[in-house]
């Protein structure tokens, strides 16, 4: 004889890894405008090189040098840790996709 579950005991499998597609700022003190920008750069950017965390963070650092003056930094990957100096309001600090972080912030 089978076992009756009610439906509220059911857990769908999905509910036990959660992997995030949108992008989830974890901290930034960028102005709104700023920050906007540098968002969807950093999903465009790990998008077209989803296989090179490197190329990403380049396109990333040559664009904001481009958009809002040189000294930018970016930083893509996975299970890193960091303490830096930046400028203030230049700070981003991101994940995409899951478990893809990115770092991005001016310093001179």
């Amino acid at each position: 004889m089978a076992e009756v579950v009610p439906e509220e005991k059911k857990e769908a499998p999905e509910s036990k890894a959660r992997i995030h597609t949108y992008p989830l700022i974890r901290h930034s003190d960028m102005n709104d405008e700023m920050k906007t920008e540098a968002m969807e750069l950093c999903v465009t950017a790990c998008e077209k090189f989803a296989s090179n965390n490197e190329n990403a963070a380049r396109m990333i650092k040559e664009t904001m040098d481009k958009k809002f003056g040189a000294s930018w930094h970016a930083v893509v990957g996975e299970g890193f840790g960091f303490e830096l100096t930046h400028e203030m309001k230049n700070l981003l600090y991101m994940f995409f996709g899951g478990n893809m972080a990115i770092c991005v912030w001016k310093c001179s």
